[in-house]
Order: C-alpha cells, then sequence, then structure tokens
C-alpha cells in the first residue's frame, strides 16, 4: 500500500509556539534554513525515487521562488501552506479568503499551473473554523489535508473521520479531507508518524503506527518541516517544554525518515488519493455535528 509523504515548507521561526519569541515583522531579520533544508529533502526523495506534497508557505515562495522551482523540477506536488502562517480560527473569513488567494496566486505564477491541495498553518481547521472549507473551494481547491482527529492544545477535531473523506458543501461543491494520521490506543485516537512525533516517538512505535494504519486498509500520511532535518538549527532562549518539543531528536530526524521510506511505500497525496476508497457518507459542514457536539 502506498501512503503520502508531505512537506509543509516553512522556515524555523514561523512556528506557532514562536509567536511570543519572534515578531512577523521579524521574519526577514532572522537567519534562513529553509532552502538548504529543502533541498536536502529533495535530495533524499530523489536517492529514494520517492514523490512528495510540498505544502509551501507563500511567504516562503514570494522570497526564495527557487526553492518552488527545485520542488517542480524534480517532479513534486506543489501545494499552499497559505501565505503568512496564520491561525485560521484567528482569522475572519475575508482575511482567511485573502491570505489564500495570495498565496495561490504566488505559488501558479512561479509554476505557471493551477494549484489544488492545502493545509492550515497549524492544521488549524477546527470545529469553530470548518467554514474554511467553503473558502478553499471557492478558490479552486480539490484536497485540504488540514485535520488532526485528536485533542490538542493548538489544533484538533477529536471525533473527526480518521481517514480520506468527503465534505458535501452548501455551496455545491465537494473537497476530499486528507486528515493527520492517528492510530486509536485505548479508545483515544493517538498522533503518529509526524513532525515532533516522528522525532520524539520511539521509531518502532512509528512504525508499528503505519504498519497498523495498513493493515486497516488505509494509507498513512507523514509530515515533516525542512527544518525539523537541521540539528545545527539557530536556537532561541526557552523553556524546557519549548524546547524540547522543537529541537527535540533533531539529529535523528533525516535517519528516521530514510527508514521510513526504506520500510513503506509512499507518493504525493494526489497519488495516494487515486487508489484510497474516500468516506462519502459525511453530511455537509453546517451539518456535521449533531446536538452534542459529536459527527452525525
Amino acid at each position: 500500500m502506498k501512503n503520502a509523504i508531505t512537506i509543509d515548507v516553512e522556515d524555523w521561526f514561523q512556528v506557532s509556539l514562536f509567536r511570543k519569541h519572534v515578531r512577523r515583522d521579524e521574519w526577514d531579520k532572522m537567519p534562513s534554513t529553509v532552502m538548504k533544508n529543502t533541498c536536502r529533502i529533495l535530495d533524499l526523495f530523489d536517492k529514494k525515487n520517492v514523490k512528495a506534497t510540498f505544502f509551501v508557505l507563500g511567504w516562503v515562495a514570494e522570497r526564495f521562488p527557487e526553492i518552488v522551482v527545485a520542488i517542480k523540477d524534480c517532479g513534486h506536488e506543489i501545494a499552499s501552506h497559505g501565505y503568512g502562517h496564520e491561525i485560521i480560527y484567528e482569522l475572519s473569513r475575508e482575511a482567511f479568503h485573502d491570505d489564500v488567494q495570495k498565496s495561490l496566486h504566488i505559488l501558479q505564477d512561479i509554476t505557471g499551473e493551477a494549484v489544488h491541495s492545502y493545509r492550515a498553518p497549524t492544521y488549524s481547521i477546527t470545529r469553530s473554523s470548518m467554514w474554511a472549507w467553503e473558502t478553499l473551494a471557492q478558490l479552486g481547491i480539490k484536497v485540504d489535508s488540514s485535520v488532526f482527529p485528536v485533542k490538542h492544545d493548538l489544533y484538533g477535531i477529536p471525533d473527526a473521520p480518521r481517514f480520506p473523506f468527503e465534505i458535501r458543501l452548501a455551496s455545491g461543491p465537494k473537497l476530499i479531507e486528507f486528515p493527520l494520521s492517528t492510530v486509536v490506543m485505548m479508545g483515544k485516537n493517538v498522533p503518529v508518524a509526524g513532525g515532533g512525533y516522528l522525532r520524539l516517538y520511539p521509531y518502532w512505535f512509528i512504525r508499528n503506527s503505519v504498519r497498523r494504519i495498513n493493515a486497516e486498509g488505509k494509507p498513512a500520511i507523514i509530515y515533516l518541516h525542512p527544518w525539523e532535518v537541521d540539528p545545527e538549527l539557530p536556537r532561541l532562549k526557552l523553556g524546557a517544554f519549548k524546547t524540547m518539543r522543537h529541537y527535540g531528536n533533531l539529529a535523528l530526524t533525516t535517519e528516521r525518515l530514510s527508514r521510513l521510506l526504506e520500510e513503506f511505500a509512499f507518493g504525493t497525496i494526489q497519488e495516494v488519493l487515486k487508489t484510497t476508497p474516500v468516506q462519502t457518507d459525511w453530511p455537509r459542514a453546517e451539518e456535521a455535528y449533531s446536538t452534542n457536539g459529536k459527527f452525525q
């Protein structure tokens, strides 16, 4: 079975964890590592003969268009990560529309091709921001990968479907949601196979989790950021928890990613969806919850 491999192309200082430490107007003054680390990932994918989906932040593409060109030239899928790494549930609908539209224009101007996939910064399509799906569909997005079916302090819809499902929108179009991977343990969804989870969990747990997902007849979806393959990442003075969360096990990421690419088959989101059954009995977005707040 083929699984999806995805990269969220943003710089190390743009993560939501650093919002109180690095102001947005300071981004251009920070030392960038996004080019060299994206190239490291591209080299690894080339060696393993793997194609991936790259969700590129518009801010990054605007300043480093050569990154987008390199990704495209290597045959990978170019997708949108929005423009300014904005948290959706903190935005108005108009501001969200403008942010995504700006990113699409930048990416499409560089590649000459339409962009059909999107991932929200910090996976910020939650119960309070499901309206974003309508906006994405209006902008021509066909596949979203923003929902994490877990409980978390920054994101998550814990009772969302765990595997790709179709959203029938009130405006008419349909959108496919490809949720981030989880396994069920003691009745709870546990996040696996991406970001800090990939870095901090034991490798055997990650490998076994992907196997469990595949045993259910479903694809897993792996996600990483370019900065996570850089053990020499610039350091900010943080508390112990934030330091562990952002910098923990950076020296292990490349090895773990390489092992996953050797042990499992991977492809782009679009490629994986061609052979993946998509749940189609999910109600319209505005009808998604019953009175007790659970998915119907």
